[in-house]
């Protein structure tokens, strides 16, 4: 095992990044995805089936009108009054044939983010590990999906690994066959992730056989989404310098808003995740052209 730090000059522009406003889409809705001002009263006045799909939403992410319509036995003419009575207390939101949390803002905090749906996680990891071969060189972004993948690599042999995840780094640097690089850059006490020009520099340096990205938010057109801009270049550049492009992400992923753009599955080889797609994405996937695992 070897463990190489780059050392990169820091640029100027590392605490004044600018973002670009045609990358950003910003919602004027409640963020935190839960009643709020509310309360109560407010609950006490939906019908049983109401609070009941509000409950899925919240569990799930995102539902297709279709999905909650045969959950629950009705018309989907009835879901979406559902839906448009949660919306307009801003609870949820609706899109292009199905319902999501509202906000996207910003991210969940990171280790409540390790535990949730951490089984989920780790039978993804086990399923996208079994696509890479021994000997490969690969990229791993921050996120904790992709932990696990870094979890799942530990019995290959001969790996080469890039990232900007301090958290993989110390994982990974433990074990027997694998060199591990550490990317430059600033290092983020919330979640050890490493961003900024420094980092960009660096990973363009590299083409690799495989970039493995997590992501926090999958649009309905198949858009990919992340909640903090400095993340969203360093996966953009991990996109642009693998061969093969690997995209981690569970089944709550699925029409959550998330606040920056970083591209569309269309820039995706193959997207790993733990439930069948929605119905009402089977269409935009295939057109992009992005083979989907689901995991067991």
């Amino acid at each position: 095992m070897r463990v190489l730090t780059a050392c990169v000059p820091m640029s100027h522009t590392e605490s004044s990044e600018s973002v670009d406003a045609s990358s950003v889409d910003v919602t004027s809705v409640d963020t935190s995805g839960a009643p709020t001002a509310t309360g109560d009263a407010a609950q006490a006045s939906l019908n049983p089936r109401q609070q009941a799909l509000f409950d899925a939403v919240r569990r799930d992410g995102f539902l297709t009108v279709d999905e909650l319509a045969a959950r629950f036995d009705v018309t989907p003419q009835t879901i979406r009054r559902d839906i448009n009575a949660l919306a307009e207390r801003k609870w949820v939101r609706r899109y292009h044939g199905g319902v999501g949390l509202p906000g996207g803002a910003e991210n969940d905090a990171y280790d409540a983010r390790q535990t949730h749906l951490a089984d989920e996680k780790r039978r993804i990891a086990v399923r996208l590990a079994e696509q890479i071969p021994d000997h490969a060189s690969i990229f791993i972004n921050l996120g904790t999906t992709t932990e696990a993948v870094a979890r799942a690599l530990s019995r290959h042999r001969g790996l080469r690994v890039i990232t900007n995840n301090l958290h993989v780094a110390a994982m990974m640097s433990s074990y027997a066959d694998a060199e591990v690089i550490i990317t430059g850059g600033v290092v983020r006490a919330r979640d050890q992730g490493v961003t900024g020009e420094a980092t960009l520099d660096f990973i363009r340096q590299f083409k690799v056989d495989f970039g493995i990205v997590g992501i926090s938010a999958i649009d309905a057109d198949g858009t990919l989404r992340d909640f903090d801009y400095r993340e969203v270049r360093v996966a953009e550049a991990i996109i642009a310098q693998s061969r093969t492009v690997f995209l981690a992400a569970d089944h709550s992923k699925f029409g959550r808003p998330a606040l920056v753009r970083l591209g569309h599955l269309s820039q995706v080889d193959a997207l790993f995740t733990d439930r069948p797609v929605p119905e009402g994405m089977a269409q935009v996937i295939a057109e992009a052209g992005t083979v989907v695992h689901v995991a067991d």
